[in-house]
C-alpha cells in the first residue's frame, strides 16, 4: 500500500473509532481475506450451526468476495474498502488466523482474538525463528501481540512456544483448534460432500501429497513416482486409489508442473486444505505443520523428505528432530515404496498416542464450541452465558 493510500486508511479509521461497537458483530478474515477458511472458518461454520440467525453478526473480509460461494448467516465485505474499515473498527470482536497490520487501530471496547493457523508448529516461528524473518515483519508481529486479547493453542507444547516466541504475555485458551474438530468428529456428510465437489466416487480411496514450499520455490524435491505409489498402496490396503496433490498456496501458479502423466488430481487451488485431510485415508507430507493436524484422525501420515539435509541447513531450524516423531520417513522413492509395504498400523497407533501424549494434544473435537462459549462472554456478559448453559 502506497504512502498516501496509508494516510487515507488511518484517517478513515479514526474517523470510524468514533462511531458505536455493537456489542454482537464479529469480524472475521483468514489470511489477509484470500479464503474462506481456517480457524475462523470453523468458529463461524458452529456459530451458525448452534446459535439463532440473530445471536451473532457475522462479517467475513475477503479480497475477492464476489468469486466466493454465498454462506447464508454471514455478511461480507471487500478487504480495504470503506464498508471494510467501518465493520473493522465497529465489531466487538476481531478474529483472524494470522498478524494484523497497524490499519487495525484497536479500540478500548475491542476484543482480538488470535486463532494462529496450526495447532503445532514444525519449522520455528515468530521469535524462535527472528534471524530468518525480515525486520518489519518482526516489527509488526511485535506490535500486532500487544493488541491481542487471547490466543488459540492446540497443544501444551504449543503452548510453551507461545509464551517463549510470540512476544505475548496474554491468556492463552487451551482448548484446541477449531478447524480440526471436524478432523476429531467423523462426519460422514462432510466427506460426501467434499468428495461430490472433487467430482470422486465415495468408494475410492484417497491419498493426499500436500508438501510446504521451499525459499527458491524448486519442485525438483516434489519427485514422487504416483503411479507406483498407487499401485503400493492398493496392494497394501486394497481399493480404488486417487491421488490428490494440493502444493502451499506460494506455489499456486506452479502447481501444473509437477510430472505426474494423468496419475493425479491437482487440488492446489482447492481452498479448505482440512476438507482434504477429511477425506484422506492416507497422507503424505514433509515439513508442513498440517501433519499435526492430520495427526488427530490416526491415519497413517508418512514424511517424504528426499532434500532433508539440505532443508535443515537452509531453511528455518525445527523444533523437533524427525527421529522424534510419530511419522514415517522416506528419503527416495524406493524407500517409501518399502516403508508402504512394511506399514504396521499396530506400531504406528501406539507410537502416536505416546506422541500426543507427550505434546498435551488438546485436540477432543470441541474447540469450537469451547470458543463460542468464551465469545458469549465477551459479546453479552457471563449472566447470559450461564443462562444459555443452564437452559
Amino acid at each position: 500500500m502506497g504512502v498516501f493510500k496509508k494516510y487515507v486508511a488511518i484517517v478513515i479509521i479514526f474517523l470510524f473509532n468514533c462511531f458505536p461497537i455493537k456489542k454482537n458483530k464479529i469480524f472475521l478474515f483468514s489470511y489477509y481475506g484470500s479464503q474462506y477458511g481456517c480457524n475462523p472458518k470453523y468458529i463461524t461454520e458452529y456459530i451458525l450451526k448452534t446459535y439463532p440467525k440473530d445471536c451473532f453478526d457475522l462479517v467475513w473480509a475477503l479480497n475477492n468476495p464476489d468469486s466466493k460461494v454465498d454462506i447464508e448467516g454471514i455478511r461480507k465485505v471487500k478487504t480495504m474498502s470503506i464498508r471494510y474499515f467501518y465493520e473493522l473498527c465497529t465489531s466487538k470482536v476481531l478474529i483472524t488466523n494470522f498478524r494484523t497490520t497497524d490499519l487495525f487501530v484497536k479500540r478500548k471496547e475491542q476484543y482480538y482474538i488470535q486463532t494462529w493457523h496450526s495447532s503445532l508448529r514444525l519449522k520455528q516461528i515468530e521469535k524462535d525463528a527472528e534471524e530468518h524473518l525480515p525486520s518489519n515483519y518482526v516489527q509488526m508481529a511485535k506490535k500486532d501481540s500487544e493488541k491481542c486479547d487471547l490466543l488459540l493453542s492446540g497443544c501444551d507444547y504449543s503452548t510453551e512456544i507461545f509464551k517463549r516466541a510470540f512476544w505475548y504475555d496474554g491468556e492463552i485458551f487451551k482448548y484446541g483448534t477449531p478447524r480440526n474438530d471436524i478432523l476429531a468428529n467423523s462426519n460422514n456428510d462432510l466427506r460426501l460432500s467434499t468428495l461430490s465437489k472433487l467430482n470422486i466416487r465415495e468408494t475410492c480411496k484417497i491419498a493426499l501429497y500436500a508438501p510446504t514450499f521451499r525459499k527458491e520455490k524448486n519442485l525438483d524435491v516434489y519427485n514422487i513416482d504416483f503411479a507406483k505409489v498407487k499401485e503400493a498402496l492398493a496392494k497394501k490396503f486394497g481399493g480404488e486409489w486417487i491421488f490428490l496433490v494440493k502444493l502451499h498456496p506460494h506455489l499456486i501458479s506452479m502447481s501444473n508442473q509437477i510430472k505426474a502423466n494423468g496419475q493425479v488430481i491437482d487440488v492446489t487451488q482447492y481452498d479448505d486444505i482440512q476438507e482434504l485431510l477429511c477425506i484422506a485415508d492416507f497422507l503424505i507430507s514433509d515439513y508442513s505443520s498440517l501433519v499435526f493436524d492430520y495427526s488427530v484422525t490416526k491415519k497413517p501420515c508418512f514424511l517424504y523428505i528426499p532434500d532433508l539435509e539440505d532443508y535443515i541447513q537452509n531453511e528455518r531450524g525445527l523444533y523437533f528432530d524427525l527421529k522424534d516423531m510419530p511419522f514415517t520417513r522416506a528419503l527416495s522413492n524406493e524407500e517409501l515404496l518399502l516403508k508402504i509395504e512394511s506399514y504396521d498400523e499396530t506400531v504406528y497407533r501406539k507410537v502416536l498416542e505416546s506422541f500426543l501424549s507427550k505434546i498435551g494434544s488438546y485436540e477432543d473435537g470441541n474447540a469450537a464450541k469451547n470458543l463460542a462459549s468464551r465469545l458469549e462472554e465477551i459479546c453479552f456478559g457471563k449472566e447470559r452465558r450461564v443462562m444459555n448453559e443452564a437452559a
